[in-house]
């Protein structure tokens, strides 16, 4: 690629760098920077960091890297979801809790979850978008996102209100986390708790109600106890909500600073994931002694897989490069850990594209959210052309 082309490509991708900067002024810039430093560096005070892609697969996939160890996962979650949803579990408790959940995320069983909740509401978008109107597209997902995340926690079907209520309490409690954070403080655990403590209550009379046509019954005749269902249903109420809805927006924008609007939906939902990354950084506790590339990674020592520097390694958005093996979906994770939740995220995300990009659009107005964890869009206004 020459310099002119180069330069072409800094400035389709200028509006993705900003997000990161209006969420993360000081840590993204930190975070481009390890990158130069190697594939792995030892960072005082920071951890062991990876910004490699097949290095971080092999982290992900190998069993001394854990993710209820000090500087992990756990560490944040624990306080506020209690010690059995996945995001801080291992070894046989883990896989024994993800086979009983399995079978709420199929294809067939999302797919049916998905059309049920956003048949009204997509409908009324296809309209509003044919008419003419100008949508802003990140209200749209937050109202999208939290009727689907009110579905999964046995509220039923809500009010488009209630859903944007649900979807900003979400937003409160992971807003309060940053790249750089290892633990809430007490104010912060006091927030957490009041929202998710209002989630698990809703979930437990779900369950208690044993509707097996809800996804909390459903649950329940899986074997499932009373505190994991709760527990889940905090835990998809955390990572369920602000992926999708932070995503669609980006994507949109991706496929239109790059008048790539004709790319296979399939495989340009793929790419934008990468360069948008939906899990910037996640984190392990080294176990036992591992060697990672040159750095000794030593018990104890926490381990920064930096995604998105492992993902914008293999250049800029391009929805007809396919991915190497090392790099696959690597944001949802890896082995054990690959997110249970993405079906449900890949069926709403096709489900809203499907109707958004039916003819190109064009995007009349974006801002960029600032204070938030996933970087995205405070507004992205767009119209059918």
């Amino acid at each position: 690629m020459n310099r002119r082309h180069e330069r072409h490509d800094r400035r389709r991708g200028r509006h993705e760098t900003r997000l990161y900067l209006a969420a993360h002024p000081f840590a993204y810039p930190l975070m481009r920077l390890l990158a130069r430093l190697g594939a792995v560096v030892r960072v005082p005070g920071l951890g062991v960091v990876v910004n490699d892609a097949a290095l971080a697969r092999r982290v992900l996939m190998d069993g001394r890297f854990r993710k209820d160890g000090p500087g992990s996962p756990g560490d944040l979650w624990t306080p506020v979801l209690g010690p059995s949803v996945l995001l801080n579990m291992e070894g046989e408790p883990h896989a024994a809790l993800r086979a009983k959940l399995a079978p709420l995320f199929t294809p067939s069983s999302v797919a049916t979850l998905v059309s049920d909740v956003l048949a009204a509401p997509l409908d009324d978008l296809r309209v509003r978008l044919a008419n003419g109107d100008t949508v802003d597209l990140v209200d749209e997902m937050r109202l999208l996102a939290g009727a689907v995340i009110c579905r999964v926690v046995g509220l039923g079907e809500v009010p488009a209100a209630r859903a944007r209520r649900l979807f900003a309490d979400g937003e409160r409690v992971v807003s309060m986390v940053s790249l750089r954070t290892r633990g809430l403080n007490p104010r912060q655990l006091t927030v957490a708790h009041e929202v998710l403590d209002g989630i698990g209550d809703i979930a437990q009379a779900a369950y208690d109600a044993g509707d097996p046509a809800t996804v909390m019954g459903r649950m329940r005749e899986l074997g499932l106890s009373a505190a994991e269902a709760r527990g889940a249903a905090g835990a998809f109420f955390l990572t369920g909500t602000e992926t999708v809805a932070t995503f669609v927006p980006r994507l949109v924008a991706l496929l239109h600073d790059h008048d790539a609007f004709g790319a296979d939906l399939d495989l340009a939902i793929e790419e934008a994931m990468r360069v948008t990354t939906p899990t910037p950084v996640m984190l392990r506790s080294v176990a036992e002694p591992v060697r990672l590339g040159g750095v000794l990674a030593r018990p104890g020592d926490r381990v920064v897989i930096v995604t998105h520097n492992c993902a914008r390694a293999y250049g800029p958005f391009d929805p007809s490069r396919p991915h190497p093996p090392e790099l696959r979906r690597l944001w949802f994770g890896a082995g054990p850990h690959f997110c249970i939740g993405y079906p449900l995220a890949l069926a709403e995300i096709r489900a809203v594209a499907r109707v958004v990009l039916a003819r190109p659009v064009r995007v009349v107005a974006r801002r960029a959210a600032r204070g938030v964890l996933i970087p995205t869009y405070e507004r992205l206004l767009i119209r059918a052309v």
